[in-house]
């Protein structure tokens, strides 16, 4: 990999920097180039039935009374240094997979690996190397801003000075209000939520960044900036981007592959550009329609 940038993880703790350069030199041995391989990845939820009404259960020995399968068969490659997307409509897996990924989740077969680390028996490295942004992003309601973000600071291993320079420029670039960064969570909007989220992520400089559909809730000038801003990151970082979205604009703006996926089964992966070529397609919508035979708000 002679030549390539080496700036993996700015900011990232000293054991996280040594984690990164021995991923890296094993990774150039061997010959690889891939931050994620998925391997026949399948992910069994349970649904119970509750005075006539259905509701989910992940407990399977607790009156089940089916299984749904969330994700299934499912094998995927994601390159360094991509822009990856996984573009589904709600309920498609799309979600399931970003959280067996990111060892939230153990998969019921098949085997993930980030960067060749195993995500099941080697999930406290794994977990080093990754940030995730979330759509229902969790915080400490009750307290700040500033005081969810240097929380986090010190679990990444972060100087706080360097978190709260790094957090306020990325806030700021967003258009969010100086004096709304010391008032407690539960007062802001979602919009403005989702992007002390992503600037809590992106202030530990991760090497695969798992973006849940982050811009789901911002203004549209937000959105815009918060896509121009994956791009620069993974340019100046060296970061590999899994981004799932149901924005199909969104996907084809700034994914260099995109994977289409259904009922947890990918059904198309390629460009954006030859995925509208294979159907004919002006859109990625109009491809997902052609391949599946369902439009994009059905079930």
């Amino acid at each position: 990999m002679t030549g390539e940038k080496t700036n993996l993880a700015v900011g990232a703790s000293e054991p996280t920097a040594f984690l990164l350069l021995g991923v890296f030199k094993l990774r150039e041995k061997k010959g690889m180039d891939l931050a994620i391989k998925c391997k026949g990845i399948t992910k069994f939820f349970y649904e119970t039935n509750s005075g006539g009404k259905s509701k989910g259960g992940f407990l399977p020995w607790s009156g089940r009374n089916s299984k749904l399968t969330a994700v299934d068969s499912l094998n995927l490659e994601v390159n360094r240094g991509e822009i990856f997307g996984i573009v589904g409509p709600n309920g498609s897996g799309k979600s399931t997979l970003v959280r067996l990924i990111s060892t939230l989740l153990l998969p019921d077969r098949g085997q993930i690996e980030v960067f060749g680390l195993d995500v099941v028996k080697q999930k406290s490295q794994v977990r080093k190397l990754i940030n995730r942004v979330s759509v229902d992003a969790a915080f400490f309601k009750k307290l700040s801003c500033w005081e969810n973000l240097s929380y986090a600071a010190r679990l990444y291993g972060v100087p706080i000075k360097e978190a709260k320079r790094r957090a306020t420029e990325i806030l700021q670039r967003f258009g969010f209000q100086e004096g709304k960064i010391t008032q407690p969570m539960e007062n802001l909007s979602r919009g403005m939520q989702q992007m002390v989220a992503i600037a809590r992520a992106f202030f530990t400089s991760p090497v695969l960044l798992l973006l849940d559909e982050p811009t789901t809730g911002l203004d549209p000038k937000s959105k815009r900036e918060v896509q121009e801003f994956i791009l620069r990151v993974r340019e100046s970082h060296d970061s590999t981007v899994l981004l799932t979205t149901h924005d199909m604009d969104e996907a084809e703006k700034i994914c260099d592959r995109v994977a289409i996926i259904d009922r947890g089964r990918i059904v198309a992966l390629d460009t954006p550009k030859n995925l509208k070529f294979m159907v004919k397609g002006e859109s990625l919508e109009d491809v997902f329609m052609e391949l599946t035979g369902k439009s994009w708000e059905e079930d």
